[in-house]
């Protein structure tokens, strides 16, 4: 079956619309009675899909958090100290003194 038409069709367990409030409340957003029965189909068929992937037989895979084999390619997070601090300065469209000078976003 496919992943569409599971969300479709099947809703073994459907959440009751006090869940659907609930589960809203928690994330602080507000629901339309009718977003309250489309989230009640919606939040069911995801929780059935989470259901049907436990059936899953995983016996002797091994545990994964990545697929591509990268690795971290950044640089470590050491404080440097420069000499160029007027150089850099000198790039800004304005400075004032010695720092940079930006419009205030209040």
């Amino acid at each position: 079956m496919s992943v569409r038409a599971f969300f479709c069709y099947n809703t073994a367990h459907m959440l009751s619309k006090d869940e659907v409030l609930h589960i809203a409340k928690l994330a602080r957003i507000e629901l339309k009675d009718a977003e309250v029965e489309k989230f009640q189909k919606d939040l069911s068929a995801v929780l059935d899909y989470v259901d049907e992937l436990k059936s899953v037989d995983t016996e002797g895979l091994e545990e994964i958090s990545q697929v591509t084999g990268l690795v971290n390619v950044q640089r470590s997070d050491v404080a440097v100290q420069t000499e160029d601090r007027e150089a850099i300065l000198s790039q800004a469209p304005e400075t004032k003194d010695g720092y940079y000078k930006v419009k205030a976003i209040l």
